[in-house]
């Protein structure tokens, strides 16, 4: 009788332990975006040669671009025209379980590597800070899709996984931080947070301010370049302003380069502070951001998720998001 007992016992624990398992893999939510309904393709408009427009639907909004139709490239001589679009050819995840990768149908990843999972915590003055972790892919959709032939422009490659914060000591670190991201100190005053309003202004309007670099617009401070949100009022409006700071994370690092204006024509550069007016971004995930808000459904850094992000965060499955990101594009094409 006794060993019957134990071998219930025993069953009941491996049960339970199964349960748990399972229950902790299920809070590991989501799917691969699908090119055909998760992204808005009109986000690669406008297409400019030189100055000029040659195609937009929707009004989409632009940066400036070189003035003259004919360029020149000297490492491999050649004479072009100057051509300049929106590549689809990153994607950044934002998470609260370490090592979840929603975008690749909720895997759950993790080696073993103790990382803090996501926080909301109240803070001395009363309001509620964020913590998320995030992750950055490449993501050439264009290119693996082979919707064009021979463009030269295109950045080949496939999708995959760049960086994880799970594995980055100073994103969760306030102070090992500024080991990367020094000039942090300079921008922690009430001026230079004051200065975001007008960045806010100028996001929603259209783009914000190059000069105003330490701002995220309507989602506050871009500096420091860690996971840690101060006033968090919704997923949403964080998860953007951890998706801005990541791709500033790896303008720093020298992983992601500038490809756009004049010293774009003819290859990649050092960009170590980002210029956020050579991105947009759309939400893939958890409910893609493809119904068009006056004709757009693409959104510079910095403008404020009012509109666009309403409804687009809800419980358990909902609390993950992933971005698809546009990035401006300036090209020399020889012939």
């Amino acid at each position: 009788m006794k060993t019957v007992r134990q071998l219930i016992f025993t069953l009941l624990l491996f049960a339970g332990a199964a349960s748990a398992q399972a229950e902790e893999s299920a809070t590991c939510h989501g799917t691969f975006p699908n090119p055909i309904t998760d992204i808005c393709w009109s986000c690669i408009l406008p297409i400019s040669l030189g100055a000029a427009t040659l195609g937009n639907l929707g009004g989409q909004e632009d940066i400036a671009n070189p003035g003259s139709p004919i360029c020149s490239c000297q490492v491999n001589p050649s004479i072009g025209l100057s051509i300049g679009f929106w590549e689809p050819v990153r994607h950044v995840e934002v998470v609260r379980r370490p090592f979840c990768l929603v975008s690749l149908g909720g895997i759950d990843l993790n080696p073993g590597i103790a990382a803090p999972e996501a926080a909301r915590v109240t803070d001395a003055s009363g309001a509620q800070d964020g913590f998320y972790q995030a992750h950055f892919y490449v993501n050439p959709t264009i290119y693996w899709l082979k919707a064009v032939a021979d463009f030269p422009c295109l950045e080949a490659g496939s999708f995959d996984i760049v960086y994880l914060t799970e594995v980055d000591p100073i994103w969760d670190d306030d102070e090992l931080i500024l080991i990367l991201n020094p000039d942090a100190v300079l921008f922690a005053n009430p001026v230079a947070v004051a200065a975001c309003a007008a960045d806010c202004v100028a996001a929603t309007a259209g783009f914000g301010r190059r000069e105003l670099f330490w701002c995220a617009g309507c989602q506050g401070g871009l500096y420091p370049l860690g996971g840690r949100a101060a006033d968090h009022v919704g997923g949403v409006r964080t998860a953007e302003l951890m998706m801005e700071r990541l791709t500033a994370k790896m303008h720093r690092e020298l992983i992601t380069w500038g490809m756009h204006g004049q010293r774009g024509l003819c290859g990649p550069y050092f960009l170590p502070v980002m210029d956020k007016t050579a991105y947009k971004a759309q939400l893939t995930y958890p409910i893609p951001a493809t119904r068009k808000d006056a004709g757009k459904c693409c959104q510079p850094f910095g403008r404020t998720t009012i509109v666009w992000g309403a409804g687009k965060e809800y419980p358990v499955k909902g609390e993950d998001f992933a971005f698809m990101l546009f990035r401006k594009r300036n090209c020399c094409v020889g012939y």
